[in-house]
């Protein structure tokens, strides 16, 4: 298993900064992940025009460390907050952000796809949703911004009332991915999409995604404050 300071690794080429997180397991985000993660969008932004997350073969990320969320009291408060500011930070990034889905998404692994711009996901028997409900948490009132913005209205109570989990087709379908393709070909096309996002004009693209985003930013904003 990668130590936390290992499992998110940074690449910059042609102004793509690519971010691979594997921690050897389920990608669990503990604080050490998130802050790791958080350097790497650092320098994205300083040095790159968009961003490719990735995760590990079979798995993107099994949601919050759960040693932690089991410990509850001010450690689960803080993880959830950083979880929390990651997901608003990717929602406002200032630059495209696509995602390579590997695998297992669930719970905040389901809250990233909901927060970034483009989502290819790979063919297979993976679960995909939010699954608070169903463990008896409810949602924090980011995820339940982001879903309400991203997740298809056919879909949305199932999605999180209900705490439907899907296969990667019905979570195409659902809203938490735009495309699936078979996993020899996701970080290819993933790679090829990402490029293409890059052309586009930063600025434009920023005050026009701000613009579409104001009242689901001002609200989770206001909600981790």
């Amino acid at each position: 298993m990668a130590a936390p300071t290992d499992a998110v690794r940074i690449e910059i080429s042609d102004g793509l900064a690519i971010i691979r997180i594997d921690d050897g397991k389920a990608n669990a985000l503990s604080m050490a992940l998130l802050d790791a993660l958080g350097s790497a969008l650092d320098r994205a932004e300083r040095e790159a025009k968009a961003v490719l997350l990735i995760g590990r073969p079979g798995r993107f990320s099994g949601g919050f460390d759960l040693g932690v969320m089991n410990e509850g009291g001010d450690a689960m408060a803080r993880l959830v907050t950083t979880g929390g500011q990651l997901a608003l930070r990717l929602y406002d990034f200032p630059m495209p952000v696509v995602i390579a889905c590997t695998g297992h998404a669930l719970a905040m692994g389901a809250v990233l796809l909901l927060a970034v711009d483009l989502r290819l996901g790979a063919q297979g028997a993976y679960k995909i949703g939010l699954n608070e409900v169903a463990i008896g948490l409810a949602l924090p009132t980011f995820a339940a911004e982001l879903a309400r913005e991203r997740i298809s209205l056919r879909h949305l109570q199932r999605a999180t009332a209900l705490a439907s989990v899907y296969d990667p087709l019905g979570a195409e379908e659902a809203g938490f991915l735009d495309r699936v393709v078979l996993p020899a070909e996701l970080e290819e096309e993933a790679l090829a999409a990402a490029r293409q996002l890059a052309a586009l004009h930063v600025g434009a693209h920023r005050l026009t995604k701000r613009m579409l985003r104001a009242r689901a930013i001002e609200t989770i904003r206001a909600s981790l404050a």
